[in-house]
């Protein structure tokens, strides 16, 4: 069953980050109705599949409060999990439309919106206690799927591994310990999907590999 809150998940007032702060209470000025602030994870309690994306959009899970749900990189992202078998109902793109996700938890590595979707080096180490406390508590997690460069060393520094020895790249997968194994994709942004970094049929080869580690 998908639900928001919990262990891992920053507070709503969390204050780590002054820059993130100050754009958060920036947003909140010109957009009284959105989130604003730290976005919560969300998925099954018990997810055999963690997403680990870079940060929150603008005016996507900043605004909605749920993980990309409302910019274009959940148009992806959502009907591929479908596909998979890792959520159902219908994806409306807001935060109240019953989409449920199944075996399935996304976060980020930052939880606030930073301005120009860039978080500083600082701002991720800021936040990486969260998801420290997040994967430490998720023992059913028997795969991990970073979204971007940003996620996949999130992962690893999370995790006190050497960057050096698991490099990122599209499709590859990196076995982490004897339970645990990090698969990579390309961020499912627009410009990586304008450009054609990165296809449908490139995004769901990554989902298809995890399928098969997962449900032998």
């Amino acid at each position: 069953m998908s639900s928001t809150n919990v262990i891992g998940d920053a507070p709503l007032d969390c204050t780590l980050c002054p820059r993130l702060v100050s754009f958060r209470e920036e947003n909140t000025a010109k957009y009284p109705d959105w989130h604003n602030g730290p976005v919560p994870s969300f998925g099954d309690h018990n997810p055999k599949l963690l997403i680990v994306g870079l940060a929150p959009g603008l005016k996507g899970a900043n605004r909605t409060g749920r993980p990309f749900t409302g910019d274009y990189a959940g148009d992806l992202l959502y009907p591929t999990l479908q596909k998979f078998g890792f959520a159902y109902g219908e994806y409306k793109a807001k935060s109240n439309d019953g989409l449920q996700l199944n075996q399935a938890m996304i976060t980020n590595a930052v939880r606030c919106v930073p301005p120009q979707n860039k978080p500083l080096t600082t701002e991720e180490k800021a936040c990486r206690p969260y998801l420290q406390e997040q994967i430490a508590h998720l023992t059913s997690v028997h795969a991990i799927l970073a979204l971007g460069l940003v996620a996949h060393n999130a992962v690893l520094s999370t995790l006190g591994l050497k960057k050096a020895a698991f490099k990122f790249g599209h499709a590859q997968q990196h076995q982490l310990s004897k339970t645990l194994r990090l698969f990579d994709s390309y961020h499912c942004s627009r410009y990586n999907t304008n450009t054609g970094r990165l296809t449908t049929e490139m995004f769901e080869k990554v989902f298809s590999d995890i399928k098969d580690f997962i449900s032998p």
